[in-house]
């Protein structure tokens, strides 16, 4: 989305390939209906037209790197187990027994050769198929002439993700990610690991969730404490499908911030995590960004490590990935941050979201993720350990740090504005581009 009032940054003018715009698409001027944000039906036929029928970020390669490895996904009603089998193949079960509807695992990760159900010790194979059904003779052959494997589904993995789609038929993965996946692939997921793994359960709608984290239009109301260094002057460019990406500037003041000049303690911050001697640099605000990627460029040299794949936008802004329907990527090359806003089971006034963090580990003095993903000294990067998930319920502040924090305390509230009568349905405007496209998007595949 191209656009020029208030100064917008649509592009600095770099020739790197990964920084070319998008060809403009227009999706008009209409305002939805608030509804979509409580109505039952709205979200049914949502599960129904779109859950069911699109390619799901499952999660990392990572967590099924080896034959047996196995992670669960759950997702409104439903939960899926992923599994490498012993042939190296990826493959997708229903997480449930044939014989009685048990969960065969109730965990988040694992590592195993063969499923076994806990209610009646019934076995699978990883790809599926029953192996062995206990006192077996005690059934009627015509009981057991019925399919008694697990019924699977299909699996894809791209860029260092795996996918899972419950309804055959369609477009490919690599269809559905369109011109995102080779973007997606500069990071080298599939070489990451995950060092950081959150669900927290929101009184919002999940599409409340992607509104608030697809545009940074609110960091100045909402967020006050990144003005100083994260920019809402940003370049959006949108994609067939649904798809988005968006450079949220991080090294320069927000343009509601009154010191467009000076270099405040946040810049400060940055300029010296960058490498950059603040005390001796003589550059202003408006070029500690460019001085910040020239840094890293230059440690990454120093350390051995080839940057020339990124651009500099890529080693200094937030660079975002809206993956329809449900998914956001935020990529840094040490680190990505990937989120997910998962449908409440019923209850259209809920959703979890859903956060993994995955890192590259280098062991060198200079090196590290972002400030802006929030990791703890106490996180351990070396990727020895797969750290367990941490999951908070409704209305139990998340622990995501202050900013995250903040988006679970203002989303209830504009959920409960989104059922009044005066509200007549959300406006958006050139920033919440995002936003527009999203929501036409899952409008025409329901109508579909």
């Amino acid at each position: 989305m191209n656009y020029d009032s208030r100064s917008w940054k649509v592009h600095n003018g770099s020739t790197h390939p990964f920084d070319a715009p998008a060809a403009p698409i227009d999706n008009g001027a209409r305002r939805p209906d608030p509804s979509r944000y409580t109505d039952p039906a709205m979200a049914q036929a949502e599960w129904d037209k779109i859950f069911t029928k699109s390619w799901l970020l499952a999660g990392p390669v990572s967590d099924v790197r080896e034959p047996g490895d196995w992670m669960t996904f759950e997702i409104g009603p439903e939960n899926i187990l992923v599994v490498r089998d012993e042939a190296g193949t990826l493959r997708a079960h229903y997480n449930v027994c044939p014989h009685r509807g048990s969960r065969l695992v109730t965990g988040d990760t694992g590592s195993q050769a063969v499923f076994s159900c806990p209610f009646h010790s019934w076995k699978f194979a990883l790809d599926g198929r029953n192996v062995e059904v206990t006192d077996a003779e005690t059934f009627r052959p015509e009981v057991l002439c019925h399919d008694h494997d697990l019924t699977s589904i299909e699996v894809e993995e791209a860029a260092g993700l795996v996918f899972i789609r419950m309804d055959p038929g369609g477009p490919t993965l690599a269809e559905h990610l369109g011109p995102v996946l080779p973007m997606l692939e500069t990071y080298r997921m599939e070489e990451m690991h995950v060092v950081q793994h959150r669900r927290s359960d929101w009184a919002a709608n999940w599409k409340g969730g992607i509104d608030a984290f697809y545009e940074s239009y609110h960091l100045h109301a909402i967020h006050p404490q990144t003005m100083g260094v994260i920019d809402d002057r940003t370049h959006i460019d949108l994609y067939p499908n649904g798809m988005s990406r968006q450079f949220v500037p991080i090294g320069q003041p927000n343009s509601h911030f009154e010191d467009q000049e000076g270099l405040n303690p946040g810049l400060t911050a940055l300029l010296s995590d960058a490498g950059v001697d603040p005390a001796t640099w003589t550059g202003g605000a408006q070029a500690s960004r460019a001085a910040i990627a020239a840094a890293k460029r230059d440690r990454a040299a120093r350390l051995g490590l080839n940057y020339d794949r990124f651009s500099d936008a890529q080693l200094t802004d937030s660079t975002i990935f809206g993956i329809f329907p449900n998914a956001q990527i935020g990529c840094h090359p040490e680190a990505v941050f990937l989120h997910r806003f998962k449908p409440h089971a019923y209850d259209p006034n809920q959703f979890t979201y859903e956060t993994v963090i995955l890192y590259r580990h280098v062991d060198v003095p200079g090196y590290g993720a972002p400030g802006w993903m929030g990791l703890g000294e106490d996180v351990d990067l070396t990727g020895e350990t797969r750290p367990d998930v941490v999951h908070t319920g409704l209305g139990e502040p998340p622990g995501m740090g202050e900013v995250l924090d903040q988006d679970s305390d203002l989303l209830p509230i504009v959920q409960a504005g989104a059922r009044s009568r005066g509200f007549r349905g959300p406006l958006w405007g050139e920033q919440e581009a995002r936003l527009r496209h999203f929501h036409t998007t899952l409008d025409r595949c329901l109508d579909d």
